[in-house]
C-alpha cells in the first residue's frame, strides 16, 4: 500500500475507529496488497466489511472456523483480498478486547459477541423490577472483556417520581462500583446527552435482555430509525428479539455502536477477574480476614462476615459473589476437563499408531 493509499485508508476508516496502532498492526499485510477493513456484520460464514474502497462482502473460511473464540466477529479489524469472487478475509488483526460468554451447550464453549470494544453499555429496563444479580453478571463479563461498563436504565419515563428514580439509581450504583449509571428516556430524550458523551469516543457494544429497549436506545443515539422496534408486553415487560444479528453503526456524534440481539442467557466464561472487579469491596474486606483461605462462611476473624453483621455489606452481595464464583469455577473446570480429554484422546491415537508401527516392523522382520 502506497503512502497515498495508506492516507486514504486512514481517512475513510477513521470514523470506524482506525488509528495509528491499527495501521501499525496492519503493516505486515500491506506488501501482500490486502485491504484493511472493519467487520460491521457477520452472517453464515460471510461478513460485511467496510474498507477505504467501500463496503464489501467477504468469506471467512480462511480464519480458523472451528475455534469459536477465533472466528470473525463484528468489530474485528481484518485484512481482506482486494478482488476475487468470492473475496476472502485472510486474517484478523490481534484484538484489543473481546466480549465472551459461555454457550448453553454441553460442550462448554465460549461465544464471542463483539471485538475491540471500549465501552460495554448494559441496557436495563425500568419497566420491570430490577434484577441486580443479572446486572452483576453482565458487569463481570464486561470487566473481563477489557471494556469499561456503563449501566443504562432505560424507560426512565415510566418512573416519574424523582425520589424513586434516585433510589433505583443508587441501588444499581451499589452493585456496580466504579461504573457510570445513567437513567435514560429514549422517548423524552432525558439522559441521552450524558450517554452520548460517554460513547462518543471509541467503540461501544449494546447489551441486555429482549425488551430492555436496546433498539430504541440505538435509534435515539443514531438520530434515526435504523433498528427495528417492537412493542413490549405489558404483562412482564419483555419484548421479542428485534435485532437478530450484531451490527456495527457509526454514531453521528463520533464513535461506533455495536447493537446485539437480546441475550436470554449470560453465562460466565473464565471471568474470575471480572467477578473480582464487580465485588471489589468484598475482595478488599477479604484481605483483612484472619485466614488467607477464608471462605467467609463461619471462620473466626472473617472481615467479610463482620461487615455483614455491621450492615456495611448487604447479604445479597455476598450471596451473588459466591454464586458467580461457583459458576465460573464450574465453567473453567469443564473447559479444563475437555482439554484433558482431548489430550488423552491424542495420546491414545499416538499410542495406537506406535503399536501399529511396531506390529508392521515385526511383520517385516518375520518375512525377512
Amino acid at each position: 500500500m502506497s503512502s497515498s493509499s495508506a492516507s486514504s485508508a486512514s481517512s475513510a476508516l477513521a470514523p470506524y475507529g482506525w488509528d495509528e496502532s491499527w495501521a501499525e498492526a496492519f503493516a505486515p499485510y500491506e506488501t501482500e496488497g490486502l485491504l484493511p477493513g472493519r467487520v460491521v456484520r457477520v452472517d453464515r460464514g460471510q461478513c460485511d466489511v467496510v474498507t477505504a474502497d467501500g463496503p464489501l462482502r467477504a468469506d471467512t473460511a480462511f480464519v480458523t472456523p472451528h475455534d469459536p473464540l477465533r472466528v470473525v466477529c463484528t468489530g474485528d479489524w481484518v485484512a481482506v483480498e482486494p478482488g476475487g469472487n468470492p473475496r476472502y478475509v485472510r486474517t484478523c488483526l490481534p484484538r484489543r478486547t473481546a466480549f465472551v460468554r459461555s454457550t448453553s451447550s454441553q460442550r462448554s464453549e465460549g461465544q464471542i459477541l463483539a471485538a475491540n470494544v471500549d465501552h460495554a453499555v448494559i441496557a436495563v429496563s425500568l419497566a420491570v423490577e430490577l434484577d441486580l444479580g443479572r446486572i452483576e453478571r453482565f458487569l463481570a463479563l464486561s470487566w473481563e472483556s477489557g471494556a469499561q461498563p456503563v449501566v443504562v436504565l432505560t424507560k426512565a419515563d415510566l418512573v416519574p417520581d424523582a425520589v424513586t428514580l434516585a433510589h433505583l439509581v443508587q441501588d444499581v450504583e451499589t452493585s456496580a462500583p466504579g461504573v457510570p449509571v445513567v437513567p435514560v428516556s429514549s422517548l423524552g430524550g432525558d439522559g441521552l446527552d450524558a450517554l452520548a458523551a460517554i460513547v462518543g469516543g471509541g467503540t461501544s457494544v449494546l447489551l441486555g435482555q429482549s425488551g430492555a429497549g436496546k433498539s430504541t436506545l440505538a435509534n435515539a443515539l443514531l438520530g434515526e430509525d435504523v433498528m427495528a422496534v417492537q412493542a413490549t408486553r405489558d404483562v412482564d415487560g419483555k419484548g421479542r428479539h428485534t435485532t437478530t444479528t450484531r451490527n456495527l453503526l457509526v454514531l453521528p456524534g463520533g464513535g461506533v455502536l455495536i447493537d446485539t440481539p437480546g441475550l436470554r442467557g449470560v453465562g460466565l466464561w473464565d471471568a474470575e477477574t471480572g467477578v473480582g472487579q464487580v465485588f471489589s469491596e468484598i475482595e478488599e474486606l477479604a484481605e483483612r480476614c484472619r485466614f488467607h483461605d477464608c471462605a467467609h462462611e463461619a471462620e473466626p476473624g472473617c472481615a467479610v462476615l463482620a461487615a455483614i453483621d455491621s450492615g456495611e455489606l448487604p447479604q445479597r452481595r455476598l450471596e451473588s459473589y459466591r454464586k458467580l464464583l461457583r459458576e465460573n469455577r464450574r465453567i473453567v473446570a469443564k473447559t479444563d476437563a475437555r482439554l484433558r480429554a482431548e489430550i488423552h484422546k491424542d495420546w491414545k491415537r499416538k499410542e495406537a499408531m506406535g503399536r501399529a508401527a511396531m506390529k508392521a516392523k515385526r511383520g517385516a522382520h518375520g518375512r525377512a
